[in-house]
């Protein structure tokens, strides 16, 4: 199996899995929330946080855009006097009272502009841990790599994206690609595309939840085996016990979703874990990797007291 280098730290079989923490759009356009959940990551002993960026109109059809969905109004109070709202939105919203919120309001809503990213970048650096983002068009990878980011995330709905996958790889950085709703031959061809230098797949379920039953964590052992290069686990369902698992079989990348609260406003805040949620998935990731061990069957220098006292028959040779 290849090895990538991330932000000076080694993902392959031999090293502890790197955790990665994702904001996503959990923050609400709020970069006081957003500070609060890097704290929540560092203190859990995450190695790195994500956020998402995407060009609004460019990611999502005009249909879409336009469907209903209600949306707390101080969020979109807040959202108009960041200035992340089209002109056209804001005046629809104050005559309606906020009453006719779309799905287009909310998603313009969530996008962080670059002083935010800014003030992201400065806090990660003094909290010292790495900071990214899923990226899921060409514009966004433009936008992010004013900040150096160590890696760029793509997300499962733009696996096939052949642009994009270029792009991404023509900055020279590593890659983390996201395999959800994909077919084995699209994972081939993106792959193809990317070249298996500085990748990293993830196996990914794209529900949210994700159900146990759905999660089939042997693709891991599947992905290692076709494309031999580290391969992660990029993970939505409820509780802990999948991603510890993950790594077992073979995931050396694990990815959830944070929040600070499941039950705050967000399309994305049921599948996350909060705090504690975090910290005790990072802790039973490295209580297995210290107990794995190496597969070698030996005894011990521990154990020879207790062979001394113990034991009462001593080792027979049997010749063949």
């Amino acid at each position: 199996m290849s090895r990538v280098n991330i932000g000076g730290i080694s993902v392959d079989e031999n090293q502890p899995a790197f955790i990665l923490a994702e904001i996503g759009l959990n923050h609400n356009g709020d970069v006081s929330l957003a500070k609060k959940l890097i704290d929540v990551a560092v203190s859990a002993g995450c190695q790195a946080v994500k956020f998402q960026k995407r060009n609004v109109p460019l990611v999502f059809r005009e249909s879409d855009l336009n469907k209903p969905r209600e949306a707390p109004a101080d969020f979109l109070v807040k959202a108009i006097n960041r200035g992340v709202l089209p002109r056209v939105n804001v005046a629809r919203l104050v005559s309606s009272n906020f009453k006719d919120a779309t799905y287009g309001d909310a998603k313009w809503a969530l996008e962080l502009i670059e002083s935010e990213y800014r003030e992201i970048d400065n806090y990660c650096k003094t909290k010292g841990i790495l900071w990214t983002a899923s990226v899921w068009d060409n514009t966004s990878i433009d936008f992010i790599e004013r900040f150096d980011p160590p890696f760029y995330k793509i997300p499962s709905p733009s696996l096939t994206d052949d642009s994009l996958l270029r792009l991404a790889r023509s900055t020279g950085r590593p890659v983390v690609l996201s395999t959800g709703m994909s077919t084995v031959e699209e994972i081939d061809h993106a792959v193809e595309v990317l070249g298996t230098r500085d990748l990293v797949l993830m196996h990914c379920v794209s529900t949210y939840p994700c159900e146990l039953e759905d999660i089939n964590l042997s693709v891991i052992e599947f992905l290692i085996k076709r494309y031999n290069v580290p391969v992660g686990y990029s993970g939505h369902e409820k509780g802990v016990y999948p991603s510890v698992h993950a790594i077992a079989h073979g995931a050396r990348l694990i990815e959830r979703h944070i929040t600070l609260d499941r039950t705050m406003w967000g399309g994305d805040q049921a599948a996350s874990l909060e705090p504690k949620g975090l910290s005790l998935l990072v802790r039973a990731a490295r209580v297995y990797e210290k107990s794995r061990g190496d597969g070698v069957k030996k005894v011990l220098e521990s154990e020879l007291v207790k062979m001394e006292v113990l034991r009462r028959f001593p080792s027979k040779t049997v010749v063949a």
